[in-house]
């Protein structure tokens, strides 16, 4: 291997005469540039000069490799004096027209070392250049820029992609931090029209972003934290009806609704032509409380007014429809529209997490690389599917269709004014159910067609399964126990109806075993010991007489039982046992519904045998007990197959198979719980303990020690834990 050329080497070949020693140069600089000491020997060798020729005289790949020396230098925050008006224009220059894409790789990584340096550690104080104002100028002689920097999202290259979205991520820094409050406003708004959420949201979806080691899953989660950021400071901004913006907005929210002016004459009658005024309830005709609107924004500040105002615009026709049928009704059933959107800007806020506390590393700025939006890290593929949240960007068509759920639920519970609070919070378990359990490469069409057809008995199933969830983690211990008690008494009170069953008998149909055997009658005897039965040629309309039960069957030489189910599993018609469908058909004067089936019911055991003269435990002949049929069972219908089969089980203290016993046992359980919930209280929890243990953190209490025998000027020192 050759040793690396001197400093001296290099500066002499940069201003080199021949084309192949300055080639030589600058491409041996990209690598040893890194070197703090191979770098400050540079400077002080007064190279600065020569790599500054070389950035603005060479062309091609001899121009890339000296963007990618000065961008080594500078990300060693090194080689400031260097970065001039002239060297900035440049790097604009190239980024826009350059169609090689080695060179805008190195010059949008020197744009985002600039821009971002008011944010790095080491500030020096000599230096002038950094931030947007920097490349201000640069800007203004070529206004496509921005636009070309958004169209490089879609770039074949991989780091031409992440370059250029981190540039646009330090330019959203910069304007938040710098650009004041009425200015960062419009740039962003203004890359936002040149399609920077399009291009980021096909980046997320894609496979190129997935592997996490790369600069660009990096870049990507940090834009997912800025726009958090955007999202909370618009939030931060109070709504003022005396700005032109906020008062601009808060008029196209009123027009858009067409409102209809009052007519009145000089009487101030409300017809004829006259002067025109305003409807007395012009506000509150669009959902707000009072005709003094601005205070209602007080919990959204601005974000929540942009999104009733682009709500107004994307579904105008919509929007007008809504106010129509809204006026049509009884005060009390009006919904809130206005309320309603402010209501659901919330609930997104609060869905997307946008308050937590690791997006303000996105927000302090440099080069995010691993951090993730939820305070894990990119270290895995599920991790990158779980992190990056594309939805996000897509904020607008989320409320918008959020919005529109939130008045089909009111429209289909018929609620009134005094329920909104509940619609709210319907609402806000559709949004959490539905978005939340999106994937990154879900559309967001496929979530709007999904909020547009959950219905409100869907949401009312999801609220329930939410509540036992609070439940659990507010009683789990205790609620274990109960079920388990309740879970006993469920099988209890199933064994004793099934065997209820058993004792009121049964027909069962049966192959011939006898001239003219068609029909089985079996009943448990009122001791519970033995089973009678007898075969009849006909099936009878009531009940055999004891005395025509001439068969009997002892249960204690019964070892087992068994079927073979070949019925489809269909559940229980509304959940009934036979003896509930016999109940129902006497009641309604026709026959429930049953279901046929092929279930055989087997009983198995030993019968009684004479004795026999001792043999040798070895001997051939010496079997034991066989197993045999006792007496096999052909139920008809399904339910009559669960009774018998789990009652004879039970009667044996086994536990049952069926499903519709399990099923039974289960919604017995279930229904004991909920009303045992309904004697807890909230106050009853204690929260403490609760947060012990779903954090993991123990909370230690400690006695204050008693003050007797202690002098009024002697006070106890509390050591912290």
């Amino acid at each position: 291997m050759d040793d690396p050329p001197d400093v001296a080497t290099l500066i002499n070949g940069l201003v080199a005469d021949n084309e192949g020693a300055r080639k030589y140069a600058v491409f041996k600089l990209q690598s040893l540039l890194g070197d703090p000491s191979f770098a400050d020997a540079f400077i002080e060798g007064d190279g600065l000069y020569a790599l500054r020729q070389a950035v603005l005289e060479t062309t091609g790949n001899m121009q890339a490799y000296a963007f990618g020396s000065l961008d080594a230098l500078l990300e060693l925050d090194m080689g400031w004096d260097m970065v001039d008006g002239a060297i900035i224009e440049k790097a604009v220059s190239l980024a826009v027209t350059h169609p090689l894409v080695n060179i805008v790789r190195n010059v949008l990584t020197l744009l985002v070392l600039i821009v971002s340096r008011p944010l790095s550690k080491s500030r020096r104080q000599s230096a002038d250049v950094f931030g947007f104002q920097a490349i201000k100028p640069a800007l203004d002689k070529h206004p496509g820029f921005l636009d070309s920097l958004v169209q490089r999202l879609s770039a074949s290259d991989h780091t031409l992609c992440a370059n250029a979205l981190q540039l646009i991520n330090a330019l959203m820094r910069d304007a938040v931090i710098h650009g004041g409050e009425h200015e960062w406003p419009k740039f962003i708004k203004r890359l936002q029209d040149l399609g920077v959420i399009g291009g980021v949201g096909m980046l997320m979806r894609g496979d190129t972003a997935s592997d996490p080691s790369t600069s660009l899953a990096a870049a990507i989660l940090e834009f997912q934290g800025l726009t958090k950021v955007l999202l909370r400071k618009w939030r931060e901004v109070r709504v003022n009806i005396e700005l032109p913006e906020h008062k601009r907005a808060l008029k196209t929210i009123h027009l858009l609704s067409k409102p209809q002016p009052l007519v009145l004459d000089a009487n101030g009658e409300t017809h004829g032509k006259g002067s025109k005024k305003h409807h007395p309830e012009k506000w509150r005709r669009l959902g707000f409380e009072t005709e003094s609107p601005a205070w209602e924004f007080d919990e959204t500040g601005y974000l929540g007014m942009m999104d009733l105002v682009d709500y107004a615009r994307r579904n105008e026709d919509a929007y007008q429809k809504i106010l129509m049928e809204q006026s049509m009704q009884p005060r009390e059933q009006r919904c809130p529209l206005a309320r309603a959107a402010l209501s659901v800007t919330l609930i997104l806020y609060e869905h997307f997490e946008i308050e937590d506390a690791s997006e303000a590393e996105a927000y302090s700025g440099g080069h995010v690389r691993s951090v993730s939006a939820r305070g894990g890290r990119l270290d895995s593929q599920a991790n990158v599917d779980k992190v990056y949240r594309p939805l996000l960007l897509q904020w607008g068509r989320l409320h918008t269709a959020a919005v529109n759920a939130f008045m089909r639920m009111w429209k289909a519970a018929g609620a009134e004014l005094e329920d909104f609070f509940k619609i709210e919070e319907v609402v806000r378990i559709v949004v959490e159910r539905i978005v939340g359990a999106a994937n990154r490469k879900t559309d967001v069409g496929k979530v709007e067609d999904e909020l547009r057809s959950v219905t409100l008995e869907t949401a009312r199933r999801w609220q329930m399964a939410g509540m036992d969830e609070v439940y659990d983690d507010a009683w789990g211990p205790h609620l274990v126990q109960v079920r388990e008690q309740l879970h006993q008494e469920s099988l209890q009170f199933m064994k004793e109806q099934r065997i209820r069953c058993l004792l009121q008998g049964s027909w069962f149909p049966t192959s011939s075993q006898g001239v003219g055997a068609s029909w089985r009658y079996v009943r448990l005897s009122r001791n519970k010991r033995w089973l009678h039965y007898q075969d009849f040629s006909t099936k009878g309309s009531g009940e055999p007489a004891a005395a025509d039960l001439a068969e009997k069957l002892d249960l204690n030489m019964v070892t087992s039982v068994d079927s073979n189910v070949s019925a489809s599993d269909k559940p229980l018609v509304n959940g009934l046992t036979n003896s509930s469908s016999e109940t129902l058909k006497e009641a309604n004067g026709h026959d429930a519904p049953q279901q046929t089936t092929n279930t055989k019911v087997t009983i198995l055991g030993t019968l009684a045998k004479p004795p026999k003269p001792a043999l040798p435990p070895t001997h051939p002949n010496n079997d034991a007990d066989e197993e045999s049929v006792l007496l096999e069972l052909l139920p008809q219908t399904s339910s009559a197959a669960s009774e018998w089969l789990d009652g004879l089980l039970m009667l044996l203290n086994q536990q049952p198979i069926t499903k519709d016993t399990t099923r039974l046992v289960d919604m017995m359980e279930d229904w004991g719980v909920r009303l045992r919930l309904l004697n807890l209280r909230w106050e009853d929890v204690d929260w403490e303990a609760l947060e012990a243990r779903v954090t993991g953190v123990k909370v230690v209490e400690r006695e204050v020690p008693s003050r007797e025998g202690v002098g009024e000027e002697y006070y106890y020192g509390m050591a912290e834990a």
